[in-house]
């Protein structure tokens, strides 16, 4: 039996529950902790889940942050619009529960990784901070911000201007076995989840039949 839920019935669930169920509804989604710096010098981290890949030539990511205000306040995104620069580093199997702990609301000053028991990791002169701890990092610099008008998110463009991935997750043809590397993925606002591999699938063509291509080792 399937249960009907209609965006109108949004005023019969309480609200946490409300936003925890339309936020399962896009399925597993890729976590990342977000490094930034302020002017100041101040790190800051958080954990975000809405990063997609934008296009691999210029190698672009997109990910949605929320907007800022006084009573909300986003330290991430003030710090990207800044600074124009911002780390993303995958949570993985051994930090996702101090991961989780950077989604906290800390008052501006205040270091998360400090508080999340993380280390801020200066990776070849670049501004903002790595984690330490993730197995994969990558190096972003602010190509556009865009505001959503409809509930006026903020929509960042970012291009990737370096990235660090053990050596090991690199298959011959270019594929990285983020599994390898222990990454997990998110559902939800706290859900998450380890994965395990079905197939990686041939280059999809009419009248071809799909084959199998074997993981490397």
């Amino acid at each position: 039996m399937q249960l009907r839920v209609k965006g109108s019935d949004k005023q019969f669930y309480p609200h946490r529950t409300w936003v925890k169920m339309i936020n399962s509804l896009s399925g597993f989604k890729s976590l990342n902790l977000l490094g930034s710096v302020n002017s100041e010098g101040q790190h800051n981290l958080s954990i975000v889940s809405s990063c997609i890949h934008l296009g691999a030539s210029p190698p672009l990511l997109g990910l949605v942050l929320r907007p800022h205000s006084e009573k909300s306040p986003r330290h991430s995104l003030m710090n990207i619009i800044s600074q124009g620069e911002f780390t993303l580093n995958h949570v993985n199997k051994e930090i996702y529960k101090k991961a989780h702990q950077a989604s906290a609301r800390y008052p501006q000053g205040v270091s998360e990784f400090e508080k999340c028991g993380l280390t801020p990791e200066t990776l070849n002169k670049f501004s903002a901070p790595f984690v330490k701890e993730a197995k994969i990092k990558m190096a972003l610099s602010v190509v556009d911000i865009i505001t959503i008008k409809a509930n006026l998110t903020h929509f960042i463009v970012a291009n990737i201007d370096q990235f660090y991935i053990p050596k090991e997750t690199l298959q011959e043809d270019g594929y990285i076995d983020i599994e390898k590397a222990g990454s997990v993925s998110g559902s939800s606002l706290d859900g998450y989840h380890v994965t395990q591999k079905l197939a990686r699938l041939s280059y999809a063509k009419p009248n071809q039949d799909i084959q199998e291509i074997l993981f490397g080792n």
